[in-house]
């Protein structure tokens, strides 16, 4: 029977005119996954407890919608090649832990890999991209997040538009992370392909460092936000940049840098995936990820990644345009030490990809602090404020 399931798939799909599922990711995707804090430590026990959390501690209600369990979830492919869960971390099957997270009101991610191998060493995707796309759509998936690793000999851009017609082809509307690096620089092709394309290399829980693995390193926060440069016209609704996941909460940076770490992903609109221990988090770190009016400047309707304006000293100051005319404000000191600010608001701030004017001049703009939730006046007069290190001033410039 599945043989012919098979090849009735297969024979649709090339009469199919196939494309991503356009009504996904409006706003950049917010969710969780399980690698940063727990790699190959993953079971359904696991995941249904953090599925709990994310209700429980009010995250599905600021933004949160998508569990996703990355690499290692695999077991065998059978007989006719297809791919099955591990029988000791999944013994319900990953249907019934799909409709667990469904009937908490998320939904469920799943990670896979367009090479013959995963990177920690699984079944890849190569070869069965019709099949595991079948499979991931009878399973009730809603998330894929797909990998570069062992992809030798293969092209990106076709490697990832055949696993984006197989996941339409299977007709279960999919949101397709493509997680391929940068390395074959995804935003110049991938907004037909996919809703959103790493720009770099895997995140590392630092403010900023670089850690070496030997034949690549993972980066620490900084070091990917300034690999950010020159591609936000890329980005906007249905096809985001994604400068990788959350390390919020994880233990390797200080309260400041994690909300400074937040702060310049909500700024960049960029994907929102945290990957803490959701069950043994601090105050702090659930505060800093459910922060409502930064989440608001990440989830902005017009969809524009916010662009560096300008930087003295330790300080940058970033600007990201926002619908009503409102413009979200960010000084980032990347110092240890603090930092004082004097920023005129008349300083003609034009952004040229948006089209977008702050005409303080002209308009008075009411400004209200992200992160002490204190309206600091307005525009007529110049800020004057005192940044700690590691941390952001982040505001909000609103009309009304």
């Amino acid at each position: 029977m599945k043989k012919i399931v098979i090849l009735l798939f297969v024979f649709a799909s090339v009469f199919t005119s196939a494309q991503k599922f356009e009504d996904l990711a409006q706003t950049p995707p917010m969710g969780w996954n399980s690698w940063n804090k727990f790699a190959c430590d993953v079971n359904e026990k696991m995941l249904m407890q953090m599925a709990d959390v994310i209700v429980e501690s009010g995250m599905r209600d600021a933004g949160y919608e998508y569990i996703v369990v990355d690499d290692c979830w695999h077991g065998e492919r059978d007989s006719l090649g297809f791919i099955h869960e591990n029988p000791e971390h999944f013994p319900s099957g990953i249907k019934a832990l799909t409709d667990y997270i469904h009937s908490k009101g998320l939904k469920f991610g799943i990670y896979s890999c367009a090479g013959n191998t995963t990177c920690a060493g699984r079944p890849g995707s190569r070869g069965h991209e019709y099949q595991d796309a079948l499979t991931y759509a009878q399973w009730g998936v809603d998330y894929l997040k797909y990998d570069w690793c062992d992809t030798d000999g293969l092209n990106a851009e076709a490697a990832y538009t055949t696993m984006r017609d197989a996941l339409y082809s299977a007709g279960r509307p999919i949101l397709f992370s493509m997680c391929e690096w940068g390395g074959n620089k995804p935003w110049e092709w991938g907004t037909d392909v996919g809703h959103m394309w790493r720009t770099t290399g895997d995140i590392y829980d630092c403010f900023d460092c670089e850690y070496s693995h030997g034949s690549w390193s993972s980066w620490g926060v900084m070091k990917i936000l300034d690999m950010q440069k020159g591609i936000r016209t890329y980005a906007g609704p249905g096809h985001w940049n994604d400068p990788d996941m959350l390390e919020v909460g994880n233990g390797g940076m200080t309260v400041n840098e994690d909300r400074a770490h937040f702060s310049m992903w909500c700024m960049l609109a960029a994907p929102l995936i945290a990957g803490n221990d959701l069950t043994s988090m601090s105050e702090e770190t659930l505060e800093i990820l459910t922060n409502a009016d930064a989440i608001a400047i990440d989830q902005d309707a017009l969809g524009i990644q916010g662009f560096k304006f300008s930087a003295e000293d330790s300080v940058e100051t970033w600007f990201k345009p926002l619908e009503n005319g409102d413009w979200a404000v960010c000084f980032l000191n990347r110092s240890s030490k603090p930092a004082k600010i004097d920023f005129d608001w008349k300083t003609k701030v034009y952004d040229d990809f948006s089209k977008h004017d702050l005409s303080a001049e002209k308009t008075v703009y009411k400004v209200f602090d992200v992160w002490t939730k204190k309206n600091l006046g307005n525009t007529k007069r110049s800020l004057k404020e005192e940044v700690p290190g590691h941390d952001v001033l982040m505001l909000r410039l609103s009309k009304n």
